[in-house]
């Protein structure tokens, strides 16, 4: 059903898939960037519905608050209390060592608004789990929801960051200024 609703969601607004996720992979993290919409989820969880893949999501735990609590749970939310000061990457590997399969979709901005650096807890996670990063996009130019080939991290943080930044390089965001790939404006750094 919610393939069905997704596929007419993207009819209707002109979105199309890309490039999909490889069916042999049975847990990755998923990166979404830039993230700089509250459309992102909608759209990206339309575009995952099409290509078959269900994924696993971080959000403020009030998200799941009554009344759309048990929708977004359904959808994979997994509530994050940000008042604790727990250690979210070794949580996250827990979860991909014990699970049989694990997609777990992360923004690395880890905001909608514009941050000068990613937060880098996707690639520890990833790194730890041994699992693949996948880079995942919403191109609101071409109208395009796709993902990358598996990236499998090096260990050298640094380079390895520079290579998936430069995926993404070329993506339209729906708000360009607020992405860290692009120049900030005036008007985002006051």
């Amino acid at each position: 059903m919610m393939k069905l609703i997704a596929r007419f969601y993207f009819w209707l607004t002109g979105w199309k898939t890309g490039q999909r996720v490889p069916k042999d992979l049975k847990k990755m993290v998923l990166i979404a960037a830039p993230h700089t919409s509250n459309w992102d989820l909608p759209i990206a969880l339309s575009a995952l519905y099409i290509m078959d893949v269900r994924v696993n999501f971080l959000i403020k735990k009030e998200w799941l608050k009554p009344p759309m609590g048990w929708l977004i749970k359904a959808l994979g939310g997994i509530g994050v209390d940000r008042s604790k000061r727990t250690n979210m990457v070794e949580a996250m590997v827990q979860t991909f060592k014990e699970a049989e399969r694990m997609i777990m979709i992360i923004p690395p901005e880890g905001t909608r608004g514009y941050v000068k650096e990613w937060k880098s807890g996707f690639y520890h996670v990833a790194q730890q789990a041994g699992v693949p990063v996948i880079m995942g996009y919403l191109d609101y130019k071409k109208k395009v929801a796709g993902v990358s080939d598996p990236f499998y991290t090096t260990g050298n943080y640094e380079a390895d960051l520079k290579q998936i930044q430069d995926f993404y390089r070329g993506i339209t965001p729906k708000y360009p200024e607020l992405s860290s790939l692009y120049e900030p404006t005036e008007a985002v750094q006051k």
